[in-house]
């Protein structure tokens, strides 16, 4: 009787066992099953954008301009009666700030996994800068009639209009900020002339009339670099400075001075040298990825 006792209670408390675990299984088995969270994508700065800028410009100093003379006389100015008083000389001429806008098109690639980002662009903008000065030498103390007492000889430059640049790019991207240095090639119009139109020596102007000019594109190296924020997947905003070299550009200018009546000086046209210093450029831009 007792084995059969004891036998009876381990068996019910096997089926209560099973009751209360039925339903907790039973509640496991409707529980919805969350799925692995996927990392965020990594974002790439593969892809070409296009975009504008705008933004300033400024020389780095003034363009100079040197009085050459011709084979007779040392310079142009002086006049026919005190032909050798003055030497070759030079001056400056500054040149105003510019606003500057255009836009750009170029082409990144970032290697899956570096921070590195090589890129290829292009630029095209507006960028004018301006000046005028006339020729300040003058000697006073002479009292040759014809001898100019007063500055007559305006020299006049021209940096603009429109310019160009074609560079590459180096960048070490932060995730979706860029840090880049570009260099390449600039190409800008400069443009000099002198003019002397006075010719009446009552009031101090030389006796000799000129006008001269010449311009050109620019080829020069250009320098930089950056900082560019992709603020959403396709758009992104950028700070840079450029600086093109016009340092070493040197333009000569020539023509035939003549008198009020029109009889042309002897020794040949009288010519002019202009150099034009370097130019700084910053700018602010957008720029809109169209896809890898």
């Amino acid at each position: 009787m007792s084995i059969r006792t004891s036998t009876l209670g381990r068996m019910a408390v096997a089926v209560c066992a099973f009751a209360f675990a039925a339903p907790a299984g039973a509640a496991d088995l409707r529980m919805p099953v969350k799925a692995p969270v996927a990392p965020p994508p990594v974002f790439s700065w593969t892809g070409c954008y296009l975009g504008g800028y705008v933004g300033g410009a400024f020389t780095d100093r003034d363009a100079v301009f040197t009085d050459l003379g011709n084979t007779a006389f040392n310079a142009f100015s002086g006049g026919v009666t005190a032909p050798r008083v003055e030497g070759q000389h030079s001056w400056g001429v500054p040149l105003d700030s510019s606003f500057i806008a255009g836009g750009t098109l170029g082409c990144n690639w970032q290697p899956a996994g570096s921070p590195f980002v090589l890129g290829v662009e292009g630029e095209g903008g507006f960028m004018r800068l301006t000046g005028s000065r006339f020729d300040p030498l003058i000697n006073p103390t002479l009292t040759v009639a014809a001898f100019r007492g007063t500055p007559d000889v305006l020299g006049s430059a021209k940096v603009g209009d429109a310019y160009g640049m074609i560079t590459g790019r180096l960048g070490y991207a932060f995730d979706r900020v860029l840090l880049y240095v570009k260099g390449g090639v600039a190409f800008v119009p400069v443009r000099a002339s002198v003019l002397d139109q006075c010719a009446d020596v009552t009031i101090g102007c030389g006796n000799w009339l000129i006008s001269t000019a010449v311009s050109d594109t620019a080829t020069r190296g250009t320098i930089g670099g950056g900082a560019e924020w992709a603020f959403a997947d396709h758009w992104s905003i950028k700070g840079e400075y450029m600086f093109v070299g016009l340092g070493n550009d040197v333009l000569t200018s020539c023509g035939s001075a003549t008198l009020a009546t029109g009889a042309v000086i002897r020794g040949g046209p009288f010519c002019f040298d202009h150099s034009f210093g370097g130019v700084h450029t910053a700018k602010v831009g957008l720029n809109f990825r169209f896809g890898p």
